[in-house]
Order: C-alpha cells, then structure tokens, then sequence
C-alpha cells in the first residue's frame, strides 16, 4: 500500500512534466515562415506563384480604375487576392501595382498605391 501511494504520487508529479517535454519534441519540427512587415515591404522566403487570370467585369462609372489581383503573403504561404474597382483619390493620380521582388531578405512585397502618372 506504501509503494502504490508513493508511486502514485511521484507519477503526479511527473506527469506533467512529461507531457510538456513531449509537447516541446513534437512542435520542435513545426515552421511556420513569417512574413516581415518593414513599413511597406513584406518579405517571403519563396517566390509568389504566377498571377492569376481574371475575368474583369465592366467598370461601374468612367472615373473607376481597374486594380489587378496579387498574391499577398501571410501565416507561412501566398493567398491570392482578387482584383476590384476604385476611385482614384484626386485627377491624375494612377494605381502602381504591388510587386515582388527578389532582395537579400528574400521575396519583398512592395505595396500597391495611388500615386502621379
């Protein structure tokens, strides 16, 4: 009766600990690669997959811009984002698309933005 209390309670003491370092061995092969917001750049360490074809619908009125579909990066992989129309901000100003490009970092996403022609 002595030993199986004694056992008992060491096995409680233990267990969790137990637990927590096979936990800790298990995650250890988990990698998720981050994205790394510096300002604007966010950078991958792949190369984003070729930009999708889409089917662009009619304009709403004159004045809308078209502003084309890109692959974002964030939780470890590309998502594509689709396209939409918008209103320039003021006359004159035009859409300069996001990019990729290859840096020392990695892939660095530049975003887009409305800027003059």
């Amino acid at each position: 009766m002595i030993l199986t209390s004694t056992f008992t309670t060491g096995l409680r003491r233990t267990l969790p600990a137990l637990a927590l370092a096979a936990a800790g061995l298990a995650l250890t092969g988990c990698v998720v690669a981050p994205a790394y917001p510096v300002g604007d750049v966010v950078y991958a360490p792949s190369a984003p997959p070729p930009l999708q074809a889409e089917m662009v619908p009619i304009a709403p009125s004159p004045v809308h811009v078209w502003i084309n579909g890109y692959w974002g990066w964030g939780g470890g992989r590309y998502a594509w984002t689709p396209g939409y129309w918008a209103v320039p901000p003021r006359p004159g100003y035009v859409w300069h698309p996001r990019r990729w490009d290859h840096g020392p970092r990695g892939w660095q996403q530049r975003g887009g933005r409305w800027g003059p022609r």
